[in-house]
């Protein structure tokens, strides 16, 4: 009467429940009675599993006896986008993979400002950061720059580009708090003169410094205002730094001082500077020691490119004992006198690259002294200028270690002197020629000869077809051969087959949208100067034939694929 009054009388499961054990329960009543016996009741048969119906599975995380350490050990060893799937996979993942990441890459736009506190508790070991803003946008301000550099006290590496918005006071505070900086990169941003010497002064560890577009430097120097310009000191980072670059600055000069203090100094990098270097050169190889000791080996690597610089430049630097490095690019007032002089005294150069401008200023005597003097040379481009056959004779012959030469725009590099380099040149892996007048007999010389030689590129040498090439390729199957028609003709065909959109070899970048990124994704950049600047330096390195013909196959499969 009990469990009647909790079930209702007409339910189905009473009903089931009753249609299916009344009968056997009755029966076993009456036969208890009859017998007097103990009721024993039947053991349970064992649970079967319907063969239709899978189990289902135990998931186990494999993972959870991995130390952190190790744990973190595979994620760096993973690319951007994969650590940052991998941090998506559970809380513990996700709190090992901030931790352990060293480089991290910020779009440092005003709004992210707010965001900074909650990315540098997640990130607390970041060692490696880099701020780029867009110029369309509004950058991050000094209290935001304070604010990293407090979370950020072991920075060693700081990247700066497009922020505008950051003066002298905001980065003198960063080098108050991160002395442990390492290497500072700038570029397109508009602080000064203090702000540097606030780096120098305090980033004892400084070992190498990147400006390019220093606005601030540029207003200072030779204004109205200010007739009289503070200098650059070198500071107390002068022991330390080994590497400077200035890149795009109307008044490199007054980084003077610092390239003259920098006692360890070892690279050099002068590119597109105005003004006159010759006495900053020599100012700074006589303070260099000529000998070759254990405290300061003197410099070794320089690049020259667009600048004014003599041949006065040239004889200081060749006070540099121990140059093994050397870029010299359109510096028209250069001669054989600067190369000879440079040449004779600098005997450890490993690496030449000149580009004459087709100034002919630099001929055979330079290069033959080139040759003469530097046999340990592994690598020579020359550009512009225009050797004969003896001044080749004379390095190929000297130089027995050339592994990597090209040739480009010498109108004295025919057939005869293509036999004397597939002759002599016996350690020649890579060799690249361009614009010269050699036709199929100069590079059937290299199936004789080069028996190292891994690689051949030609371009824009009319007289060379490809029949010669497919013969070349057949008869030396491990060498690559690469011609500039055919590069046209890969254009063409994934032009036409992507509807013009994607263009060959050319990654144009895209507008960040996370707050965060990866240091290993290049820096994004929607500006329009950046923007032309990225479709003219991939048409200055193509065929305007390839470019005619992309167009036109682009119309052809998709007239909307170009806007």
């Amino acid at each position: 009467m009990g469990q009647s009054a909790s079930i209702p009388s007409n339910s189905p499961e009473l009903t089931r429940h009753h249609s299916r054990s009344f009968s056997f329960t009755s029966r076993f009543a009456s036969s208890s009675r009859k017998t007097s016996t103990p009721m024993i009741h039947p053991p349970s048969p064992p649970p079967q599993l319907d063969p239709l119906t899978k189990p289902e599975p135990i998931y186990s995380d494999y993972t959870s006896e991995i130390p952190d350490e190790c744990l973190a050990q595979v994620f760096q060893s993973l690319s951007s986008g994969d650590r940052k799937n991998c941090s998506l996979v559970c809380k513990r993942w996700f709190l090992v993979e901030g931790q352990s990441r060293c480089r991290l890459s910020l779009n440092a736009a005003e709004k992210i400002s707010t965001h900074l506190p909650n990315i540098f508790s997640r990130f607390n070991s970041v060692k490696k950061l880099a701020l780029r803003c867009d110029r369309r946008s509004v950058s991050i301000s000094d209290d935001a720059l304070v604010l990293i550099s407090l979370r950020c006290r072991n920075l060693t590496r700081l990247k700066l580009r497009g922020c505008r918005e950051l003066t002298d006071l905001g980065i003198a505070a960063f080098a108050q708090n991160c002395k442990s900086l390492r290497k500072l990169s700038c570029g397109s941003c508009v602080f000064g003169v203090k702000g540097l010497n606030a780096v120098f002064q305090h980033c004892t560890l400084l070992e190498e410094i990147s400006i390019k577009r220093l606005r601030g430097i540029n207003n200072e120097y030779g204004g109205e205002s200010e007739l009289t310009p503070e200098l650059i000191e070198p500071g107390m980072a002068a022991k330390s730094l080994k590497s400077i670059c200035l890149k795009e600055l109307y008044n490199g000069q007054l980084f003077g001082s610092l390239i003259v203090g920098a006692k360890n100094l070892k690279t050099l990098k002068l590119i597109r500077c105005l003004g006159e270097w010759d006495r900053v050169l020599e100012m700074m190889a006589c303070s260099n020691p000529n000998d070759f000791n254990i405290e300061n080996h003197g410099l070794v690597e320089i690049h020259l490119e667009r600048v004014q610089v003599t041949d006065f430049g040239l004889s200081a630097i060749a006070n540099c004992a121990n140059l093994e490095v050397l870029h010299l690019v359109k510096t028209p007032e250069c001669t054989d006198l600067g190369i000879v002089s440079l040449s004779e005294r600098c005997k450890l150069l490993r690496k030449v690259h000149i580009d004459g401008w087709r100034t002919k200023k630099i001929g055979d005597e330079g290069l033959s002294s080139l040759g003469k003097n530097c046999v340990n040379l592994h690598e020579l481009v020359l550009i512009g200028v225009s050797p004969t056959m003896i001044t080749l004779d004379v390095i190929v012959s000297n130089c027995r270690s050339l592994e990597r030469l090209a040739l480009c725009s010498c109108d004295s590099i025919g057939d005869q002197e293509m036999s004397c380099i597939a002759s002599k040149c016996s350690a020649l892996k890579k060799f690249c020629i361009k614009g010269c007048p050699i036709s199929d007999y100069g590079l059937e010389a290299l199936a004789w000869g080069c028996p190292n030689l891994v690689k051949i590129k030609v371009k824009k040498c009319r007289d060379v077809t490809r029949d010669v090439v497919e013969w070349l390729r057949e008869r030396r199957e491990s060498l690559i051969v690469n011609l500039d028609s055919d590069e046209i003709e890969a254009v063409d065909a994934s032009a036409s087959e992507a509807g013009g959109v994607q263009e060959d070899g050319v990654d144009f970048p895209a507008v960040e949208t996370n707050v965060a990124s990866v240091e290993d994704a290049p820096a994004s950049s929607a500006g329009r100067g950046s923007f032309f600047r990225a479709k003219f330096s991939f048409l200055s390195g193509r065929n305007i034939a390839a470019c005619a013909l992309r167009r036109w196959s682009a119309g052809s499969s998709n007239t909307n694929g170009y806007q």
